[in-house]
């Protein structure tokens, strides 16, 4: 066996190591010092940085998981499971040497961190690192297809379609506050959702700025955000490669820009009144996978709610509790917003089923739409 001065053992979850140190303790048990007991004085032989990927298998950012977290002790779940996984690994083994164990340790990390994980549904701790904070640089596990083969319908699409002709050849000349003319909003509303849908949408108050129409006001902020649109000499214009874009592939070429520039530079929460939960946006990915894996069945939204919950428990702790709304009810009715209904259904990648005309239901059913296929490509075994 190891000399029992080596028997001790840093399990540096701010690394995704395990470090030997120079005590003595005489069981296994006290061989594992977490996270919560390294004022000890025990030295640590790496650090870690803020925006790392978080060791302890949560996928996300050490920053936004363990960092400062006086929960992150032996006691806490994810650490318990290390803790456990440990011992079971350590049985029988022996060592000659520091070295030695130290492989044999960093090892079973990788081998852990590369294992699929029940509540990432078949994904394991790295592959979620590269779905979280590298969704379109990670051709191993997804791409996406610069053009599509037929041309993508989604509500987006539509309505791109119609402020690119309204700007044309010759522009369209802006308010004096720089947005999209009332006469050209209004048309498009019409246009957009029909003769009743525009009356139900204008009921309460009519158009008269571009905020007022949200769908078009955010379409056009992320066609100007790729540089798709944008204003020369006092008029908005198509910019070079949207006009050969359409003129080479049509709105087939269109989409993936949009698409792209939605889930990376468009803020999800403006103007929504949730709080800022930008955890939800950054998980993008994720919910695509799931939408891939489960969407070929009507699913209830909190079917997805509750899977993403189960991923990333540790989000509800970003959330004050208010009068009227518990951290976890916040969290779950911010997800369907901006993520199914804001982000999904607007890009066209699922379709909904509404319990009723309100408009503000938040309860629904979810299904894919074959467009999830087309304009993103997962690279990953199924469980």
């Amino acid at each position: 066996m190891l000399p029992n001065i080596w028997r001790s053992i840093h399990i540096d979850l701010a690394l995704n190591h395990l470090i030997l140190q120079d005590a003595g303790y005489a069981t296994i048990e006290e061989l594992l010092l977490f996270r919560g007991l390294w004022n000890t004085g025990c030295e640590t032989m790496y650090s870690v940085g803020r925006n790392d990927p978080c060791p302890c298998g949560s996928g996300l950012k050490y920053k936004k998981c363990c960092l400062g977290r006086e929960e992150a002790s032996s006691t806490s779940g994810l650490h318990e499971e290390l803790f456990a996984d440990v011992r079971q690994a350590m049985q029988g083994e022996e060592f000659t040497s520091r070295e030695e164990a130290q492989v044999f340790l960093d090892g079973f990390m990788r081998q852990r961190n590369s294992a699929p994980r029940d509540e990432f549904h078949g994904l394991s701790s790295d592959q979620m690192g590269g779905i979280l904070y590298h969704p379109f640089d990670s051709p191993e596990l997804v791409t996406f297809p610069s053009c599509l083969d037929v041309p993508p319908s989604a509500p987006i699409v539509m309505l791109f379609q119609l402020l690119a002709k309204a700007i044309g050849d010759q522009g369209l000349k802006p308010t004096a506050t720089g947005n999209l003319p009332q006469r050209f909003l209004r048309e498009a509303g019409l246009a957009y959702w029909g003769e009743e849908g525009y009356k139900k949408h204008t009921e309460i108050s009519n158009i008269y700025t571009e905020p007022d129409f949200y769908d078009m006001h955010a379409t056009r902020i992320v066609a100007e955000l790729y540089g798709l649109v944008r204003k020369y000499k006092g008029r908005f214009i198509l910019g070079r490669e949207c006009r050969k874009l359409l003129s080479e592939h049509g709105l087939a070429g269109i989409y993936p820009r949009l698409l792209r520039t939605y889930a990376e530079q468009f803020n999800w929460g403006y103007r929504d009144g949730y709080p800022e939960i930008d955890f939800i946006q950054h998980s993008f990915l994720f919910t695509l996978y799931l939408l891939d894996l489960y969407g070929d069945e009507w699913r209830p939204n909190s079917f997805y709610e509750d899977t993403f919950l189960r991923a990333f428990p540790v989000v509800m702790k970003e959330v004050p509790s208010l009068s009227y709304s518990t951290p976890e009810q916040t969290v779950r009715n911010c997800y369907s917003s901006r993520c199914i209904k804001g982000f999904a259904e607007f890009l066209g990648l699922v379709e909904i089923e509404r319990e009723s005309d309100d408009l503000f239901e938040r309860r629904f059913k979810v299904r894919k739409r074959t467009l999830l296929n087309e304009a993103v490509v997962f690279h990953l075994g199924r469980k």
